[in-house]
Order: structure tokens, then C-alpha cells, then sequence
């Protein structure tokens, strides 16, 4: 085999990560970049208002 019948070969594409790992890298860099929930707002003044029975 010559040096040019090498060259004319199309190149390896086999970096070794499976699509479980590429897929988890997906997952994890959306929870990295999503920010956190916004706290639900606390009431001010508490509830008293009483309720009486009919």
C-alpha cells in the first residue's frame, strides 16, 4: 500500500464516549445552566378571618 492510497481513506471517527454518556452530559449541562425556581412569595399578614359552622 502507498503513502496516497492511505491519504485517500476517510478518517476515523471514533472518540470512544457512548450515547449514555453524551446524552448525561446533555442533562447535566441544562441543570447547570437552568437557574434556580424563585422562592413562593410568604403571606404578610396571616389569615384571620374566622369560619363558623351553619
Amino acid at each position: 500500500m502507498s503513502a496516497t492510497e492511505r491519504d485517500e481513506s476517510p478518517p476515523r471517527v471514533g472518540f470512544g464516549v457512548s450515547m449514555r454518556d453524551l446524552l448525561a452530559a446533555g442533562v447535566a449541562a441544562n441543570v447547570i445552566s437552568t437557574p434556580p425556581r424563585e422562592p413562593d412569595p410568604q403571606p404578610t399578614e396571616p389569615h384571620t378571618e374566622e369560619r363558623r359552622a351553619a
